[in-house]
């Protein structure tokens, strides 16, 4: 079976047909699915499939691009759903320079307070960091990530800078960008992480892999990504599937509950 580490179910791009969609994942391999907040609007559609598929989990938090409109009130409404059962980490919070807006301050205030939130209740992170390598560091030395956990999602930097966060004790995310023709940067960073490190997972609705690159992604396009990683690490596609299993469960300390 497969671990969809991270989805956006909530989107309104599954509005027609998300019932059917969730409910043949089983029977196409795909056992557990951990839908990620990335709005306080998302975290709210996160707990209602947390609360109506027992195999749906969730993880709460604001996106980059989402937190210029954050209150420490909506924080502490975060804070509280954490409690929730089924809620396995606080996420995806990060830093987003592709954009112009929110500024960089505002992204990196809210990346520090979404950090200590998680130390608060004890739940690791599900980071988003697009070009912005260093000031993620930065900051999540600052914050002492490395007592915290987690994983980098959609990695997207080079080998040299995927060893920072594995000293940092953190998993990396690969998804269909690892099918790409353009993937040679993280097809050469899979290739030197552990495979102990990595997990799975799709971004759905975004960043489908070959062959449906640019069409709306789910969990079941998961098998191309397996594909791909067995060939690069030299194994079978049972083996990278039940290894990527066990990792999205330490990453989200499953055995624990």
């Amino acid at each position: 079976m497969i671990f969809d580490t991270h989805a956006h179910y909530d989107d309104e791009a599954f509005d027609e047909d998300r019932e059917q969609l969730l409910a043949s994942l089983k029977e196409q391999g795909i056992g557990r699915v951990v839908n990620i907040g990335s709005s306080m609007k998302a975290c709210a559609g996160t707990i209602e499939l947390m609360d109506r598929y027992p195999f749906v989990y969730g993880a709460l938090g604001v996106h980059p691009s989402d937190s210029g409109e954050l209150t420490e009130s909506d924080l502490e409404w975060l804070k509280v759903q954490c409690a929730h059962p089924k809620c396995l980490a606080v996420g995806e919070i990060g830093l987003d320079y592709y954009w112009e807006e929110p500024e960089h301050e505002i992204q990196q205030k809210w990346f520090h307070r979404q950090l200590q939130i998680a130390r608060e209740v004890k739940l690791p992170v599900v980071i988003h960091s697009r070009e912005a390598a260093k000031d993620t560091i930065d900051i999540m030395k600052e914050e002492r990530a490395e007592e915290i956990g987690g994983v980098i999602h959609c990695y997207s930097y080079s080998k040299e800078t995927a060893k920072i966060f594995l000293d940092m004790g953190f998993y990396i995310g690969v998804g269909g960008v690892l099918t790409f023709k353009n993937g040679r940067r993280l097809k050469e960073t899979v290739e030197y992480v552990p495979m102990d490190r990595i997990v799975l997972e799709t971004d759905s609705p975004y960043l489908a892999p070959v062959p449906f690159r640019g069409k709306r992604n789910s969990s079941l396009n998961l098998p191309y990504v397996v594909q791909e990683l067995a060939q690069i690490k030299g194994l079978d596609v049972q083996e990278v599937e039940r290894i990527t299993w066990e990792n999205a469960c330490r990453l989200y300390r499953m055995q624990e509950r």
